[in-house]
């Protein structure tokens, strides 16, 4: 199995280093902005779209120039590849099959980010002690820009394939592509789950495992409100409100970091102790659309369903999914995903479906056999039945087995 896994650390940048790292990528956005107000002029007069070949060919009559002539003063692999990501935005654009978000302008501030795709331009020092024996950060080499410290927070395992460098709230941080080769995993158990994804719970096991909900945005959303309210008094763009600004943002990465550490330890219990897991394949860009709809026919429990969205994108759900899929594959298993449609409102016992089986959000009580149970377990034990009925024999050692805890029903591929 080939293996690719990226790590960020978080880099300590000389004020020098930093001028030049601002330098380097805001030409690697201007690259994109220019490059794409000319695929725009030409889509426009009828003319298609340059491949990534004409459009390297400017890069190298800009770099030579002399109105742009400053972006030979940056290292050119970065520029080179923002052409490449803007021909996947476009050609995902007009995919017609899955088609995707038209690219746009990128601003000052927003995404910085450049890459460095050649490894061998890449040097890194480990060295924990100097030649008179100081401890010492280690470095990484990054072209133009010369030997960065950087806070080894994990180990780098793996052969170096590129380097992300990006801005995020005032630091700067580097995200290092490691790939190695390893033989074939074997998970070590041999149960599978279903997971019933919810605001209550974050996730509920067939077996009657819930994890807790993620509440890292409702902990600090008065904070957050009183921190905009101050910035919306401040003039624009002042020293004052770009201050205020940053506060926001650090206040935003803090959420989003307590979210990534809460799914990170949840998917790694479960990919650890399951084989199979088997979610609900939840469209959860339509389940957050706004209510509010239109003039002519404007939505219907505006406040409520703000609530909910509020409370769905807080736990993560999708990156909840993006986790488990991989962590299950790197250990061996699998992560299986069917349609949700009833799947709270079938009894395991009887199979019948009815939306009077859960009146509530916690209780499921079938009107037709009497069987009752916690609503969200049901919901998951149904979704694990679904799961397995067309995945006989899909572990290696044998068969799969999984006991559903609170409604002691023995679930088998069978």
């Amino acid at each position: 199995m080939l293996i690719r896994k990226a790590v960020r650390y978080r880099l300590e940048p000389l004020p020098e280093q930093e001028h030049l790292l601002s330098r380097a990528v805001g030409c690697v956005r201007f690259v994109w902005n220019r490059a794409l107000s000319v695929q725009k002029s030409y889509l426009e007069h009828g003319c298609g779209l340059l491949s990534y070949v004409d459009m390297a060919k400017c890069l190298t009559t800009w770099r030579n120039g002399v109105s742009f002539g400053f972006l030979s003063e940056s290292p050119v692999h970065p520029q080179q590849w923002a052409l490449k990501f803007l021909e996947r935005a476009l050609k995902d654009a007009f995919d017609k099959s899955n088609p995707k978000r038209f690219p746009t302008f990128k601003k000052k501030g927003l995404h910085d980010s450049m890459r460095y795709p050649d490894p061998e331009q890449i040097k890194i020092d480990l060295r924990p002690q100097d030649a008179d024996g100081r401890s010492v950060f280690p470095k990484i080499f990054l072209p133009r820009i010369g030997w960065v410290k950087f806070r080894k927070s994990c180990i780098i395992g793996g052969e170096i394939r590129n380097v992300t460098v990006s801005r995020s709230g005032g630091h700067w941080y580097a995200s290092i592509q490691t790939e190695k080769e390893v033989p074939d995993p074997m998970h070590p158990a041999a149960t599978a789950v279903g997971g019933d994804r919810g605001v209550a719970n974050l996730l509920t096991l067939s077996d009657g495992t819930m994890f807790l909900p993620v509440t890292a945005y409702r902990d600090l959303q008065k904070r957050l409100a009183k921190e905009q309210k101050r910035l919306a008094k401040k003039v624009k763009f002042s020293t004052n409100w770009k201050q205020q600004k940053a506060k926001i943002t650090r206040l935003h990465q803090r959420i989003a970091a307590i979210r990534k550490t809460v799914l990170h330890q949840v998917s790694t219990v479960i990919s650890k102790n399951h084989a199979v897991v088997v979610l609900e394949d939840l469209k959860v860009r339509n389940m957050t659309a706004s209510a509010k709809g239109t003039v002519e026919q404007p939505g219907r429990n505006i406040r409520q369903k703000s609530g909910l969205n509020k409370s769905i994108l807080d736990q993560g759900w999708g990156m909840l999914k993006q986790m488990l899929g991989y962590k299950l594959q790197w250990a061996g298993g699998m992560l299986l995903l069917v349609d949700p449609a009833y799947t709270s409102q079938i009894c395991p016992v009887c199979g019948v479906v009815d939306a009077e089986n859960r009146k509530t959000q916690a209780v499921f009580h079938c009107q037709h056999c009497g069987h009752e149970a916690h609503a969200d377990v049901n919901a998951a034990q149904n979704i694990l039945a679904r799961g397995l009925r067309p995945a006989k024999g899909l572990h290696p050692a044998g068969g799969l087995q999984s006991t559903a805890g609170h409604a002691g029903v023995v679930c088998s591929p069978a």
